[in-house]
């Protein structure tokens, strides 16, 4: 479903020679189109300042969920008929060598961000986006439930099984997922790859040699992933969560129907306006062993410029006003993460309590955003094989060798 932002704007204008005022007159509206894969209501606040601060900018907000993000972008490109500004992530590298993406490397707000959060948006020393904040995801938990129930924060992997068996011999659903969408399977697979794998120092260059083909992740992430499958063996993650969609997992936990749901923060808004009386919060999904835990995230998405949009001028204008410390805000206050731009803080407890020790160790990380070019191609694969390997149809050895064979032929592609 896709839902626009139209921003109507009307400057007055007096006469000098005058005290009465002149007819009002409708200023030159530039409309712009910006397509993103976040909802409009995880960017409400952000748009909403950039109505007040660009009022001779109309933005429409072309929403375009994930699963069909690569498609449709595609189609319009190709067509000459691509957005003004682009939300980009993982895809970055792509879009830029495709020569999609205006090169901002002598924009002034570049110099506004911390250099780390353009790591997902420089090809060959140039800058094609600029960051808007950090992602995260975890388990979202009704904290009321586990209070009642006498239920811990489970450490390791076996802990979190053992709390869905508990759960469910309590008559409490323990997790809800919306597996309709490949996004969740495929970020708690990693979630467990990232606390079993990269956190071993032997596999510190693993990422760079994906990337050039030396290695692979059927090989190198099969036991991680191995792991994370006992979860589908133990009947924790199930069959019937492939029918559910994001609407239907966030108004069951919200509405107190499951203990559980893997998300971020960009649903907490959603969440207490369905139920505002709910007792939020989130801990990281785990490894197998106990130790310093990582959350599954890290540099999330950017804006790029589509370089054949015949509004350019008006696009780094909002490019520029996003990197404004009162726009950071706005993000901050729209969906929880941290910003890039210099001299921007945020608050990260409350409902993320149980997860600041990762934030603030930095342990965060999300591999196919920062070190795969092909990042979205290759974990879209993987997560859509998972969803049949969960309705049993497919290996999770196979569903790893469909990911490595998107990575060969885009490394080929590029060459």
């Amino acid at each position: 479903m896709k839902r626009a932002l139209f921003i109507p704007v009307v400057i007055l204008t007096f006469s000098a020679c005058s005290q009465t005022p002149a007819p009002p007159m409708e200023a030159e509206v530039t409309e712009l189109r910006l397509m993103a894969y976040n909802s409009q209501s995880s960017r409400d606040k952000y748009l909403q300042y950039l109505n007040e601060h660009l009022p001779d900018i109309n933005i429409i907000y072309d929403f375009v969920p994930m699963d069909n993000l690569k498609s449709e972008l595609s189609a319009q490109m190709f067509a000459g008929q691509g957005p003004d500004i682009i939300e980009v992530g993982g895809d970055a590298k792509l879009l830029a060598k495709k020569g999609w993406l205006l090169d901002l490397t002598d924009k002034p707000f570049i110099n506004l961000y911390y250099e780390e959060g353009f790591v997902p948006y420089k090809v060959d020393g140039k800058y094609y986006a600029t960051p808007l904040q950090t992602w995260f995801e975890g388990i979202f938990y009704n904290k009321k439930i586990f209070r009642e129930h006498g239920l811990e924060i489970p450490k390791t992997l076996n802990e979190f099984i053992q709390l869905h068996k508990t759960l469910s011999a309590k008559g409490i659903k323990p997790q809800t997922m919306h597996a309709l969408s490949w996004e969740p399977l495929m970020k708690q697979s990693i979630g467990v790859v990232i606390n079993e794998f990269y956190t071993k120092p032997e596999n510190v260059s693993f990422d760079s040699d994906f990337e050039a083909g030396r290695a692979k992740l059927s090989e190198k992430w099969l036991p991680a992933v191995t792991a994370w499958y006992s979860l589908i063996t133990e009947k924790c993650l199930t069959p019937d969560m492939l029918d559910y969609s994001y609407d239907q997992a966030k108004y069951e936990f919200a509405n107190g129907g499951a203990a559980m749901w893997q998300c971020g923060p960009w649903a907490v808004n959603e969440i207490m306006s369905i139920n505002k009386d709910i007792e939020l919060g989130m801990f990281p999904i785990p490894g197998c062993v106990q130790g310093d835990v990582w959350m599954i995230g890290g540099l999330g998405s950017g804006l790029a410029v589509n370089c054949a949009s015949k509004n350019t001028k008006q696009s780094l204008m909002v490019l520029a006003m996003t990197a404004m410390p009162e726009a950071q805000n706005e993000l901050i206050k729209d969906n929880m993460g941290k910003s890039f731009v210099i001299g921007v803080k945020e608050d990260l407890s409350g409902i993320f309590t149980d997860c600041e020790e990762a934030f603030r160790e930095d342990r965060v990380k999300a591999p196919w955003v920062t070190d795969w070019s092909a990042g979205n191609l290759v974990v879209e694969a993987y997560g859509e094989a998972l969803q049949y390997v969960l309705a049993g149809s497919m290996t999770v050895e196979e569903a790893l060798q469909a990911a490595d064979r998107i990575n060969e032929e885009m490394r080929k592609s590029l060459e």
